[in-house]
This record gives structure tokens, sequence and C-alpha cells, in this order.
């Protein structure tokens, strides 16, 4: 009874494990993706990194992660404003820039980092597409987190653990990662960039 009871709680762990949504139904770990190799300017400006820390000067540009692109992936990053108001942003699944920073723009997406009340432009927005349902943001000069999953042509983003993006796109379904380097008004640092790739079984919508 005891050994049955044992396989009964664990085959029901492992069904609520799966039956969450499609951002956390994978098995892989987590993969750092260091700023050190593999990143390539697009546009003005840059990024300077000591400590494992990103820091942009001018813009606007887009430092983007050439080494390899994603399909169905979670991207973890850490990011700390110097004001509520510093402009950024996390960029998914857009091609080659061939230079134009711009190009990540119109041809992948954009989740914001700007301000903290909920619009198209704000932080958690699919920019231009969809406004977070709320910006839990830190103060200004404290790290956050994005956790970013792209899944199909699904899209969901989790501000510090909350999720404040639920969003159903149309563009590519695989591409490249990157940052963006505003202004040097807007400074916004990054760090700890992860990826966990799931399987092409693992998509919705």
């Amino acid at each position: 009874m005891r050994l049955l009871s044992a396989a009964a709680s664990f085959l029901a762990a492992a069904v609520a494990g799966c039956s969450d949504s499609p951002d956390r139904a994978a098995s892989a770990s987590f993969t750092v993706i260091p700023f050190e190799s593999g990143w390539i300017q697009a546009g003005p400006g840059g990024y300077t990194v000591k400590d494992g820390v990103a820091t942009p000067h001018g813009g606007m540009g887009l430092w983007w992660y050439g080494a390899k692109s994603y399909r169905n992936f979670i991207l973890k990053i850490e990011f700390q404003q110097e004001r509520i108001t510093s402009n950024s942003g996390v960029y998914v699944r857009f091609p080659d820039p061939k230079g134009d920073p711009w190009h990540a723009v119109h041809n992948g997406y954009e989740i914001q980092i700007a301000g903290d009340q909920p619009s198209k432009n704000a932080t958690g927005a699919v920019y231009d597409f969809q406004a977070a349902t709320s910006v839990p943001l830190k103060p200004a000069g404290e790290w956050n987190e994005y956790e970013i999953a792209c899944v199909g042509h699904r899209y969901t983003v989790r501000l510090n653990g909350v999720l404040v993006n639920d969003y159903v796109g149309s563009r590519n379904l695989s591409g490249h990662i990157g940052i963006q380097n505003h202004d040097d008004k807007s400074i916004v640092r990054y760090r700890n960039v992860r990826v966990r790739e799931l399987g092409d079984g693992a998509g919705s919508q």
C-alpha cells in the first residue's frame, strides 16, 4: 500500500508539472549566454562589460547574440534602470539585422523597458502591440528579472515572477535575441542572460 501511495503521489506531481502553461513545460536546463563572446553591435553606440554587467552608451542601437538563433525557448535576463523612465528593450526572434537595429523592431518582437504605468510602450509590453496587465518594477537602481517565453506564436512575459503579458503574434517563429541601447540618458544595465530551449512539440497556437 505504501508503494502504491508513493507511486500515485509521483504521478500526480508529474501531471501537475505538465499542466502548467507552455512556457513552463520543459525539462532542459538553462544555458548561460555570457556577454564576453558572440554578441554583435548593430547601429550606433554599444555596451561595455565589467564583472558580467553590460552597460550601454550611445544609441539607438542593438546588441544581439549572433552565435545562435532560437525557435521555442524561455529567455531569462536581469536588468537595472538608473531611472524608472530609462528606456530599453529585449528583442526576440528577429533575423540577422545586417547592421540595422530597426530590423529587429520590424521583424521580431521587443519586450519593452520604460516606465511603470501599463501601456503599449511601457515596461512589460510587447512593444506597440500589447500593454502589460501590471508593471511590478523594483525601485530604480535595483535588479529586475524578465522571463520571456516564445512558444509557437505565443509570447508570455513574467516580470519579477509575475505574469504581465500573454500575447499571440504572427511574426517569425525563430530568430536571434538582443538588447537595445537607446540613448545616453536611458541607462539600463543587463546581466545573467540564460536560455532554455524547448522542443518543437512544446508549441501552441
